[in-house]
């Protein structure tokens, strides 16, 4: 597999011959006005630009899965980006009315068992937060891709650690694990999305995958940036497995 982030959880993944394309958030720098009641109030989103074009980012894109509908996963710049006619994967009903009401003729809603053509994508659970501030992030979700030729990839989508995450992993033994961990908060509710805690956590429950640490230092209200969460990894042995790619970076795996 290539997985390439684009920025925040954007991601273009290439796997048993067919390319996915993960929350795409696509406008230009600076776009949206900033995420409110946390950090950097005087700073638009995205923070940065896109490190390619959309047109090359779109080119050979087979089908689309949306974790949730948050703008930082799904914003209007892709709205209008994305052919009305490609396939896009949501996490319930709901989200596919929506999408649906957006122009998209193809929307299909993930389970635990779904297939596209020969890749077998299952929809996992996840907590885009703690306590009382679920009530107001909703309801996410991750994918697990599986194929006989490929490495089984988790993506665990907007959530922190917890049994959810804890159990995907002990049932589907992702070998490669993609975690949203810039720590995102606002100034109430602690932690949205993983913080470096939460990340050796699942490096600890799966102690022989690459875990992929996206999502950081794109929007407004990040925690924790690349720099930090590369340390801590060091200081708690769990470096050699981590990987924090720059925005544009293709792992290979």
């Amino acid at each position: 597999m290539n997985i390439q982030l684009i920025r925040n959880a954007t991601l273009r993944l290439e796997y048993a011959g067919k390319t996915f394309l993960i929350d795409p958030f696509l406008a230009k720098k600076g776009t949206y006005p900033p995420f409110p009641n946390s950090a950097r109030q005087d700073a638009q989103n995205p923070l940065v630009e896109l490190p390619i074009s959309i047109d090359d980012l779109l080119y050979g894109i087979d089908a689309v899965i949306l974790t949730h509908l948050h703008l930082d996963h799904y914003d209007e710049v892709t709205k209008e980006a994305l052919p009305k006619e490609l396939p896009i994967f949501v996490q319930n009903e709901a989200d596919q009315n929506t999408i649906q009401q957006d122009g998209f003729k193809d929307v299909r809603v993930l389970a635990e068992s779904t297939e596209f053509e020969d890749v077998h994508l299952s929809k996992t659970v996840g907590e885009h937060g703690r306590g009382d501030i679920l009530s107001l992030t909703g309801e996410v979700c991750g994918v697990v891709f599986t194929h006989e030729a490929e490495k089984t990839l988790y993506v665990a989508g907007d959530t922190v650690w917890y049994e959810g995450v804890a159990d995907t992993i002990q049932s589907h033994r992702p070998e490669v694990i993609v975690v949203n961990a810039g720590d995102n908060q606002f100034l109430e509710g602690g932690s949205l999305v993983m913080n470096e805690v939460d990340v050796r956590h699942v490096a600890e429950a799966a102690p022989d995958a690459s875990i992929i640490a996206v999502h950081m230092e794109a929007v407004n209200h990040w925690n924790l940036s690349r720099t930090d969460l590369r340390k801590y990894a060091e200081q708690h042995q769990f470096s050699n497995q981590l990987f924090v790619p720059k925005d544009g970076d293709t792992l290979r795996l």
